[in-house]
């Protein structure tokens, strides 16, 4: 097998819609919303094929201050995606949902980055942003599950430590699917990827560990934060001003 993927043609690359185009036809035959699915499509082209530019001259750079920019822009955006399903509440819980997805990511990311492949230097572009990419969208989906469940059972007037472990326990199970699944039922992205490019398939299973471990981690990590932070004796202790006590010396004439 050839060690690198062959460069798919665009005429090629074209062929991929066909498939494509018999569900969009179904949507338009039932009367669903086709348009909806062209527009995700569009947006779907758009962001690839700009993104693979970016990444283009973000290799060639190789700059850590670009990196460590993208990084950022990278927890910015998914907690404010993570946020989407309560709306009403999105810009209270924006801080909380930041510091999650920043703790649960960043930690995870340093430890597979710096402890399992020691990268050098730390910001090599082609393993840190795939690696960064993978884990912050896997706890923007877990924070997301986490609170969407959280303020439901909230809504029903559950205490606070019951929803907390009803909440963590749905953003976990995607997670805790796929590590049934991995090998039996699919083989996921960065192992098909390997096998693919002529990686042996042994080596790309140590991989794929590695990655499943990051994914776990970092959505348990990032969706307990988020619990935490919303726990009502924190908020309560914030915003519980401090008593004053006033000696016998301290007090008035009409105080006696």
């Amino acid at each position: 097998m050839s060690n690198s993927l062959a460069i798919i043609p665009l005429d090629n690359l074209a062929i991929a819609f066909i498939p494509v185009s018999v569900v969009i036809l179904i949507l338009v035959k039932w009367s669903l919303n086709g348009k909806y699915a062209l527009y995700a499509l569009s947006r779907m082209l758009v962001q690839l094929l700009l993104v693979g530019y970016f990444l283009s001259y973000l290799f060639a750079s190789a700059n850590a201050w670009i990196v460590a920019v993208m990084l950022i822009m990278m927890v910015l955006f998914s907690s404010w995606i993570a946020l989407g399903n309560i709306k009403e509440q999105r810009i209270k819980l924006l801080k909380r949902a930041i510091f999650s997805i920043a703790v649960g990511g960043c930690f995870t990311l340093f430890i597979i980055t710096q402890g399992v492949l020691r990268l050098q230097p730390w910001h090599q572009v082609q393993t840190m942003i795939p690696l960064a990419g993978m884990i912050f969208a896997n706890c923007m989906n877990s924070v997301s599950l986490s609170a969407e469940r959280f303020y439901a059972e909230l809504a029903r007037d559950v205490e606070y430590s019951e929803a907390r472990k009803i909440a963590f326990q749905a953003s976990i199970i995607p997670n805790v699917n796929a590590l049934f699944a991995v090998g039996l039922v699919s083989l996921p992205g960065m192992m098909t990827g390997q096998i693919l490019s002529g990686t042996s398939p042994f080596i790309a299973a140590r991989y794929q560990i590695v990655v499943m471990c990051m994914i776990f981690a970092s959505a348990g990590i990032s969706s307990a934060c988020f619990l935490i932070l919303n726990n009502p004796r924190i908020k309560n202790s914030r915003a519980k001003p401090r008593p004053t006590h006033k000696t016998e010396n301290s007090l008035t004439e009409d105080d006696k």
